[in-house]
């Protein structure tokens, strides 16, 4: 638990000055590591060999969030640059089939895009005052951002402190045995909680929302809550389909990055979506 918690700190330590600086390179900097040593991960756990796969799937990984940052996104095409990729994942698959599977290659495929463009929400969230000028500036991208991570790591701690204590019936025992349902409820509470001080700190003190209200994040923050939880499920049935207990050992306490940040690739393009919908009310 203490290398749990020093670990968490010093992780704080470098993730806190980023996103004071998110409109600055280090923050496209930070996510853009995240997801190359997320996607190596993921390779990794299900037992790829093909060298040729994890570079260029690295690489792809490490660039996408700079396409986010320099608004890049709608300026290449996207589609046939999708279709190309495609195309050399399964040359390379074919050039390298003695040590490479078809699902080696889907799986890698996958991660490569899941994970860079989920993390890199983070940069679209940031700018949502540059979407919708009208109706937010740069305090709301501040606030989005440490929403996000408070929802899904608030879901993740009350979880695993409640369910500790509290924790009788088994939610999913054949994925994850250790989580239970009284864990999932007080994770969602736990998140709720957090979620709503954050938004009237915000709210107070340096940006009064005029689309968001308290009802608005307790609804989210629920909607969240839940998808944080099947977040880190997927990734233990990843862990279990490939028999690895954790996708690495990079951060101490906690495993790997993925172990990590699996929740928030799924919480990150569900918040910005929650955004976009409620704009559109």
């Amino acid at each position: 638990m203490k290398q749990r918690i020093l670990t968490g700190l010093i992780g704080a330590c470098i993730v806190i000055p980023c996103v004071i600086f998110m409109h600055y390179l280090p923050f496209p900097i930070l996510i853009a590591l995240i997801s190359a040593v997320g996607v190596y991960e993921i390779i990794h756990a299900v037992g790829c060999r093909n060298k040729a796969i994890y570079v260029i799937s690295i690489i792809t990984a490490a660039v996408i969030p700079f396409l986010f940052h320099y608004h890049l996104t709608d300026k290449i095409p996207l589609l046939p640059a999708a279709v190309i990729y495609t195309l050399a994942y399964l040359i390379i698959m074919v050039l390298g089939y003695s040590k490479t599977t078809f699902a080696d290659a889907v799986i890698s495929l996958f991660s490569t895009f899941a994970v860079p463009v989920s993390m890199s929400m983070l940069i679209s969230l940031r700018d949502v005052y540059i979407s919708y000028p009208e109706k937010f500036d740069k305090y709301a991208g501040i606030f989005l951002i440490l929403y996000s991570f408070f929802a899904a790591w608030g879901t993740d701690i009350f979880a695993y402190f409640v369910g500790r204590k509290l924790g009788k019936h088994k939610l999913c025992p054949e994925i994850s045995p250790k989580k239970s349902v009284e864990g999932a409820i007080g994770g969602i509470l736990g998140a709720i909680a957090v979620s709503e001080i954050l938004f009237i700190v915000f709210d107070r003190f340096f940006f009064t929302f005029h689309t968001l209200t308290w009802y608005h994040i307790l609804a989210v923050t629920v909607i969240l809550s839940v998808i944080s939880m099947f977040g880190d499920l997927s990734a233990s049935v990843i862990k279990r389909n490939h028999g690895v207990k954790d996708f690495g050992k990079l951060l101490p306490g906690h495993g790997g990055v993925m172990d990590r940040f699996d929740s928030m690739l799924f919480v990150l393009p569900s918040l910005y979506l929650a955004v976009w919908i409620i704009e559109q009310i």
